[in-house]
């Protein structure tokens, strides 16, 4: 990921920067010192303060253009599956115990096939269906259950390749905060996004952004 690839991730995730920004209420260097250190940690190298305050004001900079020419929904072509029943497992390389990542994958597919696996700068991040067979393949790892999160949902969003990820993450999270619905978190792969929201929110959610997609 490059430096305003992880800024406009990061503002998109924090709902009150993100809502300051769109009013013009935030001070973009004091913003930058504030999230340089979470930058860092995901690129897992060092970042020039000033590089972080331009990529700060081209994200905003790009409301006002985005604003201009939204008479054509950002969701346009998109297609949308939903799955409840989501675990959210995270656990940290130092705490792995040594397990590889690809012996647990190996373990995933003969259990499911519908999972999706991230790895960060530093922990895995597996999204998965809530079974008791998955919670045993990590039961080397944690001795309790704090690595799981549970009563989650998951909208897999796949779009154009045309279509610039990082927009349609800052639009869907939009519309849904509009609609009284937070994201829990976000996820990009290679070919779509995964937004993580809790499973009461799910359907709500999915019929808001289809309707968005039908509009177009």
């Amino acid at each position: 990921m490059s430096v305003p690839e992880v800024v406009r991730e990061i503002i998109t995730r924090n709902r009150s920067i993100y809502d300051c920004m769109k009013m013009d209420l935030i001070n973009y260097t004091a913003l930058a010192v504030k999230i340089q250190p979470e930058i860092e940690k995901i690129l897992g190298n060092s970042v020039n303060l000033n590089t972080v305050v331009v990529a700060i004001k081209r994200y905003a900079d790009s409301f006002e253009i985005k604003d201009e020419v939204r008479e054509e929904s950002v969701l346009k072509n998109a297609r949308l599956a939903l799955t409840d029943g989501i675990m959210d497992v995270k656990f940290s390389v130092k705490d792995s115990n040594g397990m590889d990542p690809m012996e647990i994958i190996d373990k995933f597919s003969k259990i499911t096939n519908n999972y999706d696996f991230f790895r960060l700068s530093d922990s895995f991040r597996f999204l998965a269906e809530d079974m008791d067979d998955i919670r045993q393949i990590f039961g080397n790892v944690a001795e309790n259950n704090e690595m799981f999160s549970t009563g989650l949902a998951k909208i897999r969003i796949s779009i154009p390749s045309s279509q610039n990820q990082s927009d349609v993450v800052s639009y869907v999270a939009e519309v849904l905060h509009a609609n009284g619905i937070e994201l829990v978190n976000a996820f990009f792969s290679q070919d779509s996004i995964i937004i993580i929201l809790n499973e009461r929110d799910s359907s709500k959610a999915y019929d808001i952004l289809h309707s968005d997609i039908m509009r177009t």
